[in-house]
């Protein structure tokens, strides 16, 4: 079916996404991407959630944008545990983390760049409006070794979760790749209860593995998937990784042909590999808040998570082109990077048509950012447990 969830305020980034998914189409020729619609990507979940265009609260409600002392500062407390930290944060013990005007407040006596690098030390999600991307969009981290030619389409291993990641695996399924999703028995991915309609969207057709990482006998059931693997896409901080005894660029270089995608917030070198991001504080960490400011006096929130979906279709034409090339590599991702990037493409192609888009944007703040039906049938998944590495159909 067509993807009809179309955005009712003009969309930044439409264009662009229309782009993405137009050369994905055009280099997989898969007729199931026929007709979809890379606009209608970026406002799925809205679509399906019923949100409104947002001003100083994400789409979501998750995230919300603060005047700090000298700045604009984004925090996102969409986990449990988020509030938390904010007394740590504030290094206030008396401070209320469950009311947000105390946590305005206590910001207000903060610079914005100092609140901001002591909460990536906490782990908080969080970006200032003047933030600068420190990793490109897309870097080949090592490049594998060749396989022979094959006769069949991919075999792709989704450990990711949440948005971005599955969207990447999800046009690759609907490219006709075989995908199997990944889920750790004892943390699945969060948004079979917190988005189940979305979740639903987005791995409907991937065959589903629960395995308990905490278990060598698991563990060694995932490795012997990869190794069956030609595409691998994860979203884990490399201490997370390294905690399960996986080493990424030592399995490209033995798996001839593996392409291994990881979807990062902010890279995965220096002190950014352990920076937290998700999609609305990576795309201020991308600019686009900044850029909203200058376009329209006020900051806020541009698309929905928008770091995601533009992430997940970089990600899939990244994987498609690795793969035919028929070499291996580790490909990271830095969601802020993809943010900038395409932002920088934007306003290189039209400045001023893409500052217009953002006041339409500002001046609709309230009203349904979509409307109409969601694409496709919304299957449910439904999770199974490992057979000594051996995947699963789907229900």
């Amino acid at each position: 079916m067509p993807n009809k969830a179309l955005a009712d305020p003009p969309y930044p980034f439409a264009g662009w996404a229309e782009r993405q998914i137009a050369a994905f189409r055009d280099k997989t020729g898969a007729p199931a991407l026929r007709n979809l619609r890379g606009a209608g990507l970026l406002v799925e979940r809205a679509a399906v959630n019923g949100f409104v265009v947002p001003g100083a609260v994400s789409a979501g409600g998750g995230c919300r944008m603060l005047p700090a002392k000298d700045g604009w500062v984004a925090i996102n407390l969409s986990r449990d545990d988020d509030r938390a930290l904010l007394p740590a944060l504030f290094l206030d013990g008396e401070l209320d983390p469950a009311c947000d005007t105390a946590i305005a407040a206590a910001l207000l006596h903060w610079d914005a760049e100092a609140i901001v690098a002591r909460g990536r030390e906490l782990g908080l999600a969080i970006a200032a409006v003047d933030d600068h991307p420190c990793s490109p969009p897309v870097h080949l981290m090592s490049v594998g070794t060749p396989r022979d030619p094959l006769s069949r389409l991919p075999l792709v291993i989704d450990l990711s979760a949440l948005w971005a990641g599955p969207l990447a695996g999800h046009l690759l399924w609907l490219a006709g790749a075989q995908v199997v999703k990944v889920e750790s028995s004892r943390r699945p991915d969060a948004m079979r209860d917190g988005d189940p309609a979305l979740f639903a969207l987005l791995n409907q057709g991937k065959a589903n593995v629960s395995l308990d990482l905490k278990t060598s006998a698991d563990r060694d059931a995932l490795i012997a998937l990869i190794a069956r693997a030609d595409m691998v896409i994860e979203a884990a901080r490399p201490r997370a990784l390294r905690q399960l005894g996986i080493d990424a660029d030592a399995l490209v270089a033995s798996v001839p042909g593996l392409v291994w995608v990881t979807i990062t917030g902010h890279g995965v070198t220096g002190e950014a590999a352990d920076w937290v991001g998700f999609g609305d504080d990576c795309g201020v960490a991308g600019g686009l808040s900044r850029a909203l400011q200058n376009a329209t006096g006020t900051p806020g929130f541009v698309g929905d998570a928008i770091a995601d979906p533009l992430t997940g279709s970089t990600a899939a034409n990244a994987a498609w082109d690795r793969w035919a090339s028929g070499v291996g590599g580790r490909i990271v991702l830095s969601m802020s990077g993809v943010v900038q990037a395409a932002l920088q493409e934007e306003r290189s192609r039209d400045a001023a048509g893409f500052d217009a888009l953002l006041r339409q944007w500002s001046a609709a703040v309230g009203q349904p950012i979509a409307s109409g039906p969601v694409r496709g049938t919304i299957a449910p998944v439904a999770m199974r447990g490992a057979d000594n590495g051996a995947w699963v159909t789907p229900c």
